[in-house]
């Protein structure tokens, strides 16, 4: 699963990410996931449309966890 997430970090070592290359990352991390629930339930033939629809909730989660406190 790591190589998955392999190169989804927005931080590229000098500070110079911005907020629009964190929530692409968030957003590439939740796809990831998506597309792993997805091609884990085939019988599900409107699972595709409703994860896509939660994929902002996702990113955010995902988001605020990266958050240094």
């Amino acid at each position: 699963m790591s190589e998955f997430f392999k190169n989804l970090r927005a931080r590229d070592g000098y500070g110079s990410e911005t907020t629009a290359d964190a929530r692409e990352a968030a957003v590439a991390a939740a796809l990831v996931l998506i597309q792993a629930k997805v091609s884990n339930s085939p019988e599900r033939h409107a699972i595709v449309q409703e994860e896509l629809g939660r994929l902002s909730a996702y990113a955010d989660l995902i988001q605020a966890a990266l958050k240094v406190k």
